[in-house]
């Protein structure tokens, strides 16, 4: 049992703990104040106990390490499907083993990539010779990670905002994700400028981020914590940086609140640029300048690593603004997860053509290399292709 506290009033005596029937500690507070004077008061807060911290801190280490990245391969079905219909492929389970085992096959992949997130019918799948799609990646020195999030549904009383669903039955899903060899999970929620963001779309993000990251602790799999900001907008830079740090500065507070491991989580967050729709657009150097004072205002640097997204860039869009923000040391891993940025070009070039196969690992390989170095903060854009250089920005994306 957790250490407990006393807060003594009058004839009362009133036992407290950092998880006191889920009431946040001020509500037990002014409760006990309205009852009468308080005379003393010691609180004692309850230490985070599991029995996965230690390969959490491990796993967290390993899947930061420098030079690489995490390659996002967790689109739903349906999504795989829309990425499929593009180079004119039918949506079948036969279709998405083949794309899904061109990538996890991709030979020295795990040079550049460190981990990868797979959707859930990815993770228990095989590819065709009968070898289990984790034990692929985990051969090549690739962590196997998961989605385990539920997909955006309307958030009532908000402004049109939308809000994460999925911690209904989280606990049994990853621990049955873990015995399968996932080791790291994600979960996605999203917060949208152009509609406020509200107070209430903020605090329900924080709040779901939080609660999805203890869970996942408790079973052994180190949490991607990812509040995507939208590119969707009009809006600048600057508005982007406030909006950013208001919503970082809620999902630790709850972090905390929730006893969350911080060197057993990864952070996945947007890089702070101008809305897609603004027309001042921001240079790299200027990306970078914006997003690493966000980092250094909220970010404690007991965090590992923070694994960029992309959120429609352009691949060598993406590539550079990385790039220029490993220019100088960080007192993170600062990185990527990856998902267009690093998939596009391998698509056009695969076409589902069995020939093709090879050419297009080769062009997954480019990508990587590209982003590898840019977290070496090495890279430079000479001789990219025209192709790598189109925008990728989908509005009211998602997956």
């Amino acid at each position: 049992m957790a250490a407990m506290g006393v807060m003594s009033t009058g004839k009362q005596a009133v036992a407290l703990s950092s998880g006191f029937c889920g009431t946040p500690l001020k509500k037990q507070q002014n409760s006990l104040v309205a009852a009468g004077p308080v005379k003393s008061q010691s609180v004692c807060f309850a230490a985070r106990a599991s029995g996965y911290d230690e390969e959490l801190v491990k796993t967290a280490k390993a899947i930061a390490t420098p030079g690489r990245g995490i390659l996002a391969m967790d689109e739903s079905n349906a999504t795989c499907g829309l990425r499929l219909a593009s180079i004119g492929l039918e949506n079948t389970e036969v279709n998405r083993q083949a794309y899904r085992q061109l990538l996890v096959g991709t030979p020295g992949l795990g040079e550049y990539v460190s981990g990868a997130i797979l959707f859930e019918e990815t993770l228990y799948q095989s590819t065709t010779d009968g070898q289990k799609m984790v034990d692929v990646l985990s051969a090549a020195g690739i962590v196997p990670g998961i989605k385990v999030d539920k997909g955006l549904v309307p958030l009532a009383g908000s402004n049109n905002e939308s809000w994460c669903q999925g911690l209904d039955g989280l606990a049994s899903r990853t621990a049955a994700y873990y015995k399968q060899g996932a080791r790291f999970a994600k979960w996605r929620t999203v917060i949208s400028i152009p509609n406020g963001p509200s107070e209430l779309a903020v605090t329900e993000a924080a709040w779901g981020l939080a609660r999805y990251a203890a869970i996942s602790q408790d079973n052994g799999l180190v949490p991607i914590v990812e509040p995507e900001i939208l590119l969707d907008g009009s809006h600048g830079i600057d508005r982007t940086l406030e909006v950013a740090q208001k919503v970082w500065s809620k999902v630790f507070f709850y972090l905390a609140e929730n006893n969350v491991l911080f060197e057993g989580i990864l952070l996945k967050p947007s890089m702070v640029t101008p809305g897609a729709e603004c027309p001042e657009r921001a240079t790299p150097e200027k990306v970078s300048q914006y997003t690493l004072t966000l980092l250094k205002r909220r970010v404690p640097p007991s965090v590992p690593g923070i694994m960029f997204l992309s959120g429609g860039q352009s691949e060598v869009e993406a590539t550079l603004n990385l790039n220029a923000m490993n220019q100088s040391p960080n007192p993170w891993h600062v990185s990527f997860s990856y998902a267009r940025a690093l998939q596009n070009s391998v698509l056009k070039t695969w076409k589902g053509q069995p020939e093709n196969v090879e050419a297009a690992q080769k062009s997954l390989l480019v990508r990587a290399k590209a982003n590898s170095l840019a977290q070496l903060g090495k890279y430079s854009a000479e001789g990219e292709a025209e192709e790598a250089k189109k925008g990728m920005f989908v509005k009211g994306y998602t997956y």
